[in-house]
Formats: C-alpha cells, sequence, structure tokens
C-alpha cells in the first residue's frame, strides 16, 4: 500500500471523537496519524493500520 506523509486516510473504524479522517504525520514501521477532527496524534503499528484503511483521499487536507 502506497501511503505518503500528507495523505489523508478514511479508517474503517472511527476516532473516540467520532472522526473517521486522519492526516498521515510520519510513514515507516510506524504511522504518526493525527485526527482531522480533534487534532489528536496518534502511533499506529503499520500493519494495523494498513488494515483499517478504507481509502487514500491525497495530498490536500479539507478546509474547517
Amino acid at each position: 500500500m502506497d501511503v505518503n506523509v500528507g495523505d489523508i486516510l478514511m479508517m474503517k473504524k472511527q476516532h473516540p471523537c467520532g472522526g473517521k479522517r486522519f492526516e498521515v504525520l510520519r510513514v515507516g514501521m510506524d504511522f504518526k496519524i493525527r485526527c482531522i477532527t480533534c487534532g489528536r496524534e496518534v502511533m499506529v503499528p503499520r500493519s494495523r493500520a494498513e488494515r483499517n484503511i478504507k481509502k487514500i483521499e491525497g495530498n490536500t487536507p479539507p478546509v474547517k
């Protein structure tokens, strides 16, 4: 799966705040992602993150 820094990910499961969209901040063995709804940053193992990705929306962050 080709995930790059700056991509917006639509996940299958939602964050506790209710948001399903995350911005990728770091890529490696772990992904560092930020919830677009509340701004919380989370480190997730790559295997777990790739399983839960529903759609990759590309490089343009949405307007709040």
